[in-house]
């Protein structure tokens, strides 16, 4: 398991910044590069109306204030870890620092649990669109059909998820859904949300100016992410690695918090195919660079599902390695992958 190194670099160090507004076969190809150098780059002048991403945060910060009855009354009645959590990152002991709201985007039932159910609505769907011309954008400069990453999330069943993480300054800390004044002997640097990487194909990211991100770098080394509140952060998941034939990067990252007196805030709109979708090795890109498959293929609901059954900082790619027989054995049944 390859894990990154507890040593820090310069803030925004060698992070790739990509205007959105410049000419497109520039944006493509600004994206690529980064997609293959580190799996992770911010986008500015992207589109989003700060109305919309104003209006969200006001929003969630009032939720986070409420009383704890009140936050634990949103729950999903199919998916225990969706709803309101605090502390506990999945089912399988994984934990930070941190409070929560995780949904389904195709959720209605849930989402109409919140009285700010029309502010998620819409930055949905701005989001949506800015990870669709990314998307598009990257597969331009790939050589492949337009629609070739983001036709997989625009199906009705597609399965996105957004997630809105909240973590108390460092004076304090969460316990049973409330903060309390922490022992001032603890370390400075708490774990917000541990070093993993997203299974979904893409994560449009964004926060509200409080440090604490950090993604590791080809050297295993963190590099802490300023946190500009008219940016997205946009990083690589494990479906795109694989689709790419590992040309892409999977970018491990962890929140890490430091602050005394802030609280930070960050929006994550993770974009996921339906459950039923091939994922696997696009046969063009393996046809361009003259290499075999390095995966296996899989649908998105199994390796989900394998996926969530893991801690955070398993490598969940290191199963899906593919070998020469199993390559030899896809070439004679001609699977037709996405």
């Amino acid at each position: 398991m390859v894990k990154g190194s507890q040593q820090n670099v310069a803030v925004d160090q060698d992070i790739p910044i990509i205007d959105m507004s410049q000419e497109r076969s520039q944006v493509s190809k600004q994206i690529v590069k980064a997609c293959e150098t580190l799996g992770f780059f911010k986008v500015v002048n992207h589109g989003v109306d700060q109305t919309i991403i104003s209006r969200l945060d006001h929003e969630s910060i009032n939720f986070f204030a409420k009383p704890v009855h009140e936050k634990i009354s949103v729950k999903s009645a199919i998916q225990p870890n969706f709803g309101y959590g605090f502390k506990d990152i999945g089912l399988n002991g994984d934990s930070g620092e941190i409070e929560y709201l995780l949904f389904n985007t195709n959720d209605s039932a849930l989402l109409s649990q919140l009285s700010f159910s029309s502010a998620v609505n819409c930055y949905v769907e701005a989001v949506k669109q800015l990870a669709h011309e990314i998307l598009d954008l990257t597969a331009k400069e790939l050589g492949v059909p337009p629609n070739t990453f983001s036709k997989l999330i625009s199906t009705v069943d597609s399965d996105t998820i957004l997630r809105v993480n909240h973590y108390p300054p460092s004076d304090q800390f969460l316990s049973g859904g409330t903060t309390r004044v922490s022992d001032k002997s603890e370390s400075l640097m708490r774990v917000g949300f541990g070093e993993h990487t997203d299974p979904q194909i893409l994560t449009v990211l964004r926060s509200n100016g409080v440090e604490g991100l950090h993604v590791s770098n080809s050297d295993g080394l963190w590099v802490p992410v300023y946190s500009d509140p008219s940016a997205f952060c946009v990083n690589v998941g494990d479906l795109l690695q694989v689709m790419t034939n590992g040309r892409f990067i999977s970018v491990r990252h962890r929140v890490s918090l430091t602050s005394e007196t802030k609280s930070r805030l960050s929006t994550g709109y993770f974009v996921g195919p339906p459950l039923q979708t091939k994922i696997g090795p696009i046969s063009a890109l393996i046809a361009a660079k003259n290499q075999p498959p390095l995966y296996q293929t899989f649908t998105w609901g199994e390796y989900k599902k394998f996926g969530y059954s893991l801690r955070l900082q398993v490598n969940r790619l290191d199963m899906f390695y593919t070998s020469k027989d199993e390559y030899e054995d896809g070439k004679k049944n001609d699977e037709k992958i996405y």
